[in-house]
């Protein structure tokens, strides 16, 4: 019997095989789509009536749909139907569930951190809780995914939950809501009359979030300049970038242009409301994570002469989805143009219609990128991503934090922290003394993190190479040495990166009281590219310098 599948892709092909019966040329593209899906749907049907073991048809179709949209780009996706509650979250930013961050840890998933407001933190349940059990189920051996699809559902039902927590279980039910994730975590004034606005992605409403972010800070009376901050913001809705532009820009301006194989799907996007504040100084703070939409915002304003943009170089993606509706209720989303901002540039890095020889996509070469010039005549080019005006060198955690991090020690030691003190100071005063960080060296005095140092790394490659070459033996003693002289230094690196690791301790510890913005608020103070931000800010005869103006 044949699966309704198949039968679907027989009837297609034999439409498109009537098609292919008229005279037609090699070249013509008719006649190469026909073909060829005349000779996928015949190796999907001899398969399933020649293949050794019995084939999930789904599974199968999938499997080809996925690499064949894998070779075009990342961006170019097929969505069933069981993953359309995350394209909603990605697209609008809200889904139905009980908002809450889980983490696989061994055999079990745990709570790792509710969501302020929302079913889970209502509930009482709480970061470290571990999951037993969902309504009756045992979730011993489940992964992330499995919990994940069993926690999302229709808002307004309700689930239960056995968890243990400091070796004790409790019975929670909870009842989903459609959740919904601000997309704006935290806001207000920083430092020297300075606003800080944190927006984390383009969803549907951002920009009504940082229009009224920004008006409270203005209405303060205190507002002498606004810091944007887009780092690690993947993007999102392109209508949404342009409405942030608009705050600081007049209308009618062109942000960005989208062009594609179908000219009548062309369009320009302009600024159409009208401006809230065209005067005052603006930064914006973009990192390698800040991609799409944000780097809309950043290089149009970068283009308009309008913010000095601080931090590191941005992704790169200047490549437009949309979704297309297909049957049964999957979707794809397809790459259909790219963007060009104000400049004229597209700030595309990756071309993915060029592969090396081992079939990876390349970069696009230093000879291609062209000189663009902003609205005050600054150079600016294209290929690459957004170029800072201001450029910070990004922090980069040490070894021994990644290792504390990965082996959960950090959030282990704060889970135990947070039941035996009911309150902390708020967010903007709570420090980590050097009381609790020789608690914390204390509890993890027996546990087991291992880590490599970039020396060790070094010197494992030496004592390879030595012996290949035959030079081991002579320097064996010493290379003996320096190793034993790494493992006793290790000892003292919870004390040389002590600020680091107190910084990392305090940063979940605030998430524990005050969820995510009381960690965003309680970190500003170490942000080393903030603290630029805010000093160019506050010194005008540099702002305009940067800007030409």
């Amino acid at each position: 019997m044949i699966k309704k599948t198949l039968l679907i892709a027989l009837i297609l092909t034999v439409g498109l095989s009537a098609t292919a019966q008229q005279p037609q040329t090699a070249n013509d593209k008719s006649f190469e789509i026909s073909k060829n899906l005349e000779i996928f749907a015949e190796v999907y049907k001899k398969l399933h009536l020649n293949y050794v073991d019995d084939l999930e048809s789904g599974k199968l179709m999938k499997t080809a749909i996925d690499a064949m949209l894998g070779s075009l780009d990342p961006y170019t996706n097929y969505i069933p139907e069981s993953d359309i509650e995350d394209v909603k979250l990605q697209i609008y930013g809200q889904y139905g569930g009980i908002g809450s961050v889980v983490s696989q840890r061994g055999d079990y998933v745990v709570i790792s951190e509710p969501y302020d407001g929302l079913p889970a933190a209502k509930a009482g349940l709480k970061a470290g809780d571990k999951i037993l059990e969902i309504n009756g189920e045992s979730a011993k051996g489940k992964t992330v995914s499995d919990v994940s699809s069993v926690l999302r559902g229709q808002a307004g039902t309700s689930l239960t939950m056995k968890i243990e927590r400091q070796g004790k279980n409790h019975d929670i039910k909870i009842t989903r809501e459609e959740i919904k994730l601000k997309p704006v975590p935290y806001y207000g004034i920083v430092n020297n009359g300075i606003g800080y606005i944190k927006l984390n992605e383009f969803t549907q409403k951002s920009s009504d979030e940082v229009i009224a972010a920004f008006n409270s800070l203005k209405n303060s009376g205190k507002l002498k300049g606004v810091v944007l901050d887009l780092r690690g913001n993947g993007g999102g809705l392109l209508n949404e970038a342009v409405d942030i532009v608009n705050i600081f820009v007049n209308p009618g301006e062109l942000v960005v242009q989208t062009k594609g194989k179908v000219a009548e799907k062309n369009t320009k996007h302009y600024t159409r409301k009208a401006v809230l504040d065209k005067d005052i100084p603006v930064a914006v703070l973009i990192d390698g994570y800040s991609a799409s939409a944000s780097e809309i915002v950043a290089g149009s304003l970068q283009d308009f002469d309008r913010a000095v943009i601080i931090g590191s170089r941005s992704y790169g993606k200047g490549l437009v989805q949309n979704i297309v509706e297909l049957s049964y209720n999957s979707q794809m989303k397809v790459t259909v143009s790219k963007y060009f901002i104000p400049s004229g540039r597209c700030i595309q890095a990756i071309d993915y219609s060029h592969r090396d020889e081992n079939g990876r996509a390349v970069k696009v070469p230093d000879s291609l990128k062209t000189a663009f010039k902003t609205r005050h005549g600054r150079t600016v080019y294209d290929g690459f991503g957004i170029e800072p005006d201001v450029e910070v060198e990004p922090d980069y955690i040490s070894n021994i934090s990644v290792a504390l991090l990965q082996k959960n020690l950090i959030f282990d030691f704060v889970t135990d922290y947070y039941y035996k003190h009911k309150t902390i100071l708020p967010a903007s005063q709570f420090r980590v003394t050097d009381e609790i960080y020789n608690d914390f060296k204390q509890y993890i005095a027996n546990k087991e993190y291992e880590y490599s140092t970039n020396t060790e790394k070094t010197l494992k490659l030496l004592r390879e190479t030595a012996q290949e070459e035959k030079y081991l033996t002579a320097i064996e003693s010493e290379l003996a040495d320096l190793e034993k002289k790494l493992q006793s230094d290790k000892l003292v690196d919870l004390d040389k990166n002590k600020d680091e690791v107190k910084q990392l301790i305090e940063a979940e510890i605030l998430t524990r009281y005050y969820y995510e913005k009381g960690r965003t608020e309680g970190m500003l103070k170490y942000d080393t590219v903030l603290t630029k931000a805010v000093e160019v800010l506050s010194n005008p005869s540099q702002y305009n310098s940067i800007l030409k103006k």
